[in-house]
C-alpha cells in the first residue's frame, strides 16, 4: 500500500512544481501582420530578444502568429490566444482602421493589449489596451526636409506610398506634403502604392522613366521601396536622382553607405519591440504603464550612417 502513496505524492508535487513553473512566465500571444516583411522580420527578433532577456522566474513567452495580410485571419489570432487564456497579447495591425473587434474581443475577455509599430486609426484607446509606435508623420517631415533642402526648393517628386491599409502610409505622406507646402517650387509628379515591397517600388520607378516622367527625388515611404527605385534608375542609368526612405534597416543602412539612397528616417525597431514587450509584461502583472509609447525617429545621412550601424 505504500508504493501508491509515494506515487501519488510524487505526482502531486511534480504537478504542483510544473504549475509553479508553468506560472512563473507570463504568456504573451503575438499577431504580425506579416512575417515576409523585412522591418517587421527585425522587430519580432527584437522582442523576442527581449523577451528572452527577463531573468529566470520573471519571464515573458511569446507566442508568434502570421497573420499573411488577412484582418479576419489576425482577428481569429487574437480568438485563439483569448481562448488559450493568454496573459496579454501584442498585435502590429494588418489594418489601422479594422481594430475595433480586436479591441472589443480583448477587453471583454480582460486581457491586456498591446498595439505595435502600428497605432489604430481611433484618436483615443480604452483602459487595458496601450500603444507603442512611433510618429510617422515626422518620419516624412524629416525626409522631405532634408530632400527640399539638397533641391534648393526647386523640381520634381515621385511619392512611393506603403500599403493604403495603414495609417503609417497616410501619415508618413502626410508629413511629406506638409513640409511640400513650404516648398511651391517642388511639384508631385505621380505618386502610388509599392505596398512597402522592394520589387514593387522598382517597377513603378522603372514605368515612370519608361513613360518619360521628370523627376529629381524619390519620396518612399519605405526603405525597401526605395532600394527597388534606386534599382531601377541604376538600371536605366539615371543619375543625380535624391533617393529618400524611411526605417533605417540593413539593407537602407547599406544604400546610403554606397551611395544609392540619399537619406532615411531611422524607425527603431529594437526600441518598439522592448517597449511592447515590457508593456505586455507590466499590464499583466497589473503594474502601471504609459498607455501611449512614442519612439521617435532618427535622420539618417551619409554624414552619420555609420552611427546607426
Amino acid at each position: 500500500m505504500k508504493t501508491p502513496i509515494r506515487f501519488t505524492a510524487l505526482a502531486l508535487s511534480m504537478m504542483l512544481a510544473s504549475g509553479f513553473a508553468a506560472a512563473a512566465d507570463i504568456k504573451v500571444g503575438v499577431s504580425m501582420s506579416a512575417f515576409d516583411d523585412t522591418f517587421l522580420t527585425y522587430l519580432r527578433e527584437d522582442m523576442d530578444k527581449q523577451a528572452k532577456s527577463y531573468p529566470k522566474g520573471d519571464g515573458v513567452q511569446l507566442q508568434f502568429e502570421d497573420a499573411r495580410a488577412d484582418v479576419v485571419k489576425q482577428l481569429s489570432q487574437v480568438e485563439n490566444f483569448i481562448s488559450q487564456n493568454v496573459d496579454a497579447i501584442i498585435v502590429n495591425p494588418v489594418d489601422t482602421a479594422s481594430t475595433a473587434n480586436i479591441i472589443k474581443a480583448a477587453t471583454a475577455a480582460k486581457i491586456p493589449l498591446v498595439f505595435v509599430n502600428r497605432r489604430p486609426d481611433s484618436p483615443t484607446l480604452p483602459a487595458g489596451v496601450a500603444a507603442v509606435v512611433s510618429n510617422d508623420v515626422e518620419a516624412g517631415k524629416l525626409q522631405m526636409q532634408y530632400i527640399a533642402e539638397k533641391l534648393g526648393g526647386k523640381g520634381n517628386i515621385v511619392i512611393l506610398l506603403g500599403d493604403l491599409a495603414n495609417n503609417s502610409t497616410t501619415n508618413r505622406t502626410k508629413g511629406v506634403k506638409e513640409v511640400l507646402a513650404k516648398y511651391p517650387g517642388i511639384k508631385v509628379e505621380q505618386e502610388q502604392t509599392g505596398i512597402w515591397l522592394r520589387d514593387k517600388g522598382m517597377t513603378l520607378v522603372n514605368d515612370w522613366l519608361t513613360q518619360g516622367r521628370d523627376f529629381q527625388a524619390v519620396l518612399s515611404n519605405n526603405d525597401e521601396m526605395a532600394i527597388g527605385a534606386a534599382m531601377a534608375l541604376k538600371s536605366a542609368g539615371k543619375k543625380g536622382v535624391l533617393i529618400a526612405g524611411v526605417d533605417g534597416t540593413p539593407d537602407g543602412l547599406n544604400a546610403i553607405s554606397k551611395g544609392d539612397m540619399t537619406v532615411s528616417a531611422f524607425q527603431d525597431a529594437k526600441g518598439q519591440a522592448d517597449n511592447s514587450v515590457e508593456t505586455a509584461r507590466k499590464m499583466a502583472k497589473n503594474e502601471p504603464i504609459e498607455q501611449n509609447v512614442v519612439i521617435p525617429f532618427q535622420l539618417i545621412t551619409p554624414d552619420n550612417v555609420k552611427d546607426f550601424k
